[in-house]
């Protein structure tokens, strides 16, 4: 591409570099790298930074992400550096995690702790302003609990990941099968996926010791084929749960 520029009276032409195979290549690449690395990265760090993030996981998750998005659309960076500064932060993070679950001290002072909003159904109105928690946050949370009546809670905290664990008092609690004597029902169990997506899963099957025969049986009663079944599941209470691609509904409620 030619750009002309009048600068003093005079034209000016220079040329700028276009889109060639060569850019467009290292573009892909440096992406994928990018991917890779924060893929093995947060692999490293372990669910928890995605599901409960606490300070130090935050901080991470910020600059690794800043420091993967450089990597792979700052053509001016080095990819030897970038490298170097992601694995460097990466590592910090993972031995502030390490750190933390060694030492208590360590895990306060990394991620907080948790605090006590409402004690004795009482609002802590310091520890409210310390932490720049308005009351409209604090009945949205109770809400999001169906608490509706902040008068039946007995203590609320705040969590390291900012969600609000509640304790109802006892007057508010719902009755349960052991308050009333009844006699329990049938010990459940977590359920097993037996087929995804019309494929058996066999380690599942193996792990809970039953068989492809078995499972081919179950199927068959249902007047179907694995390839036919989009999900299968033993359900908790122990009834299977078959789910056809053949919805066999002719007018759904809600059609994408």
């Amino acid at each position: 591409m030619i750009n002309m520029a009048i600068i003093g009276g005079m034209v000016q032409i220079s040329s700028s570099p276009g889109w060639s195979m060569e850019s467009i290549v290292e573009m892909v690449a440096r992406a994928v790298l990018a991917f890779a690395i924060m893929m093995m990265i947060t692999r490293m760090l372990g669910k928890q930074t995605i599901a409960q993030m606490t300070y130090h996981d935050f901080v991470a998750a910020i600059t690794l992400g800043a420091l993967t998005a450089n990597l792979a659309f700052n053509n001016m960076a080095k990819i030897s550096h970038m490298l170097v500064t992601l694995l460097t932060f990466g590592g910090i993070a993972y031995l502030l995690m390490i750190l933390s679950l060694k030492s208590r001290k360590m895990r306060k002072w990394f991620s907080g702790q948790p605090t006590v909003i409402i004690q004795d159904g009482r609002i802590l109105e310091d520890n409210m302003r310390k932490l720049k928690l308005s009351l409209d946050t604090l009945n949205q949370e109770l809400r999001e609990r169906n608490i509706f009546n902040i008068e039946e809670v007995q203590y609320a905290v705040l969590e390291l990941n900012g969600e609000v664990s509640i304790l109802r008092k006892p007057q508010f609690l719902p009755v349960t099968r052991g308050d009333l004597k009844l006699k329990m029902g049938k010990r459940q169990t977590f359920p097993i996926e037996l087929i995804m997506d019309g494929q058996i899963i066999q380690s599942n099957l193996r792990q809970h010791s039953l068989t492809i025969e078995w499972l081919l049986s179950q199927v068959g009663k249902k007047g179907l084929s694995v390839a036919e079944v989009n999900y299968a599941v033993i359900s908790s209470n122990g009834h299977i749960y078959f789910d056809p691609y053949d919805d066999r509904i002719s007018n759904p409620i809600d059609k994408e």
